[in-house]
């Protein structure tokens, strides 16, 4: 018995470090999805799908070109390719239901919903990776919720074309849950770089069939062709890779409420780079968000 509890407390500065492994990884991760917004503006008037599309192949591009430098093979068994088409499909739907959501329902309606994301990921990693929270974190989690919705703000009217809207938003949440508890699955199976360049150029072909059906020509411009090469490379290469490693070290919950940050980090960049004030309810909900987080890692 006295080993085994030596055992235990040997192992808990691993477990320790690990878990603050995670939380910086999430942290910088949040750091590039906030640039997100400002390069989505910058890429008009591409279409969102074509945005989606390019960003995705983008970033496979980059890192597969990156796992040549350092020597590594890309290879996916032939067993497992039916699970990363799917993968690639939840990725794809993730980006594609957010950006379809915004020509039904307002932004305040879609970051609301779509930032309910932490409740599946908690669910999704209970019931898929056997890895449920504590009580104490559920109420962390769910006070990030009501943070997010503070922040984004309240929409009064409501019909059918924003009730749309709102369902597309609730798959981009589950989706996004789905790709999270999928990216920490697989950490002792494939490498970061092997499963993000799988996953993103999967997604990318995907998107590309509507891509190609909104893209008019003339659209693809130098500055608009930079803006989704610096999607590709920012937000989702350096951001979304991130975020995966991140996963691999942390429980999934706790680095999906870190990535609500991006909602937090993107007023900050707006406030610096387009002088946009935030207003009082996107302090509140920020703090709150806040507040949510630290009860979720303390």
């Amino acid at each position: 018995m006295a080993n085994q509890q030596s055992q235990a407390l040997a192992a808990e500065p691993a477990v320790g470090h690990e878990t603050r492994r995670g939380v910086l990884l999430a942290l910088a991760a949040v750091f590039f999805f906030s640039t997100s917004p400002v390069l989505i503006i910058w890429a008009n008037p591409l279409s969102a799908y074509f945005k989606t599309a390019g960003r995705l192949a983008v970033a496979a591009l980059a890192i597969l070109l990156l796992m040549r430098v350092r020597g590594e093979r890309l290879h996916i068994a032939r067993r497992d390719l039916p699970m990363f088409v799917l993968f690639g499909l939840i990725t794809a739907l993730h980006f594609v239901f957010y950006i379809a959501s915004l020509n039904y329902t307002t932004i305040a309606h879609a970051l609301s919903i779509v930032y309910t994301a932490p409740i599946f990921v908690t669910l999704f990693s209970a019931w898929f990776l056997k890895e449920p929270i504590i009580g104490r974190k559920w109420l962390g989690v769910l006070i990030v919720v009501v943070g997010v919705a503070v922040l984004a703000g309240f929409e009064p009217r409501w019909n059918a074309t924003m009730a749309l809207g709102d369902l597309l938003a609730l798959g981009s949440a589950i989706t996004f849950g789905l790709y999270s508890v999928a990216g920490r699955g697989q950490r002792t199976r494939y490498s970061l770089f092997n499963y993000a360049v799988a996953v993103y150029g999967l997604a990318a072909l995907w998107a590309l069939p509507a891509a190609l059906l909104t893209y008019r020509p003339g659209q693809l411009t130098l500055r608009t062709g930079a803006a989704v090469l610096g999607l590709g490379i920012f937000p989702l290469g350096l951001g979304h890779t991130l975020y995966n490693a991140a996963l691999r070290h942390t429980h999934a919950t706790t680095v999906n409420l870190i990535a609500t940050l991006e909602v937090v980090g993107g007023i900050l960049l707006g406030l610096l780079l387009v002088g946009a004030v935030p207003q009082v309810n996107e302090i509140v909900g920020a703090g709150i968000i806040l507040a949510g987080i630290t009860l979720v890692l303390w």
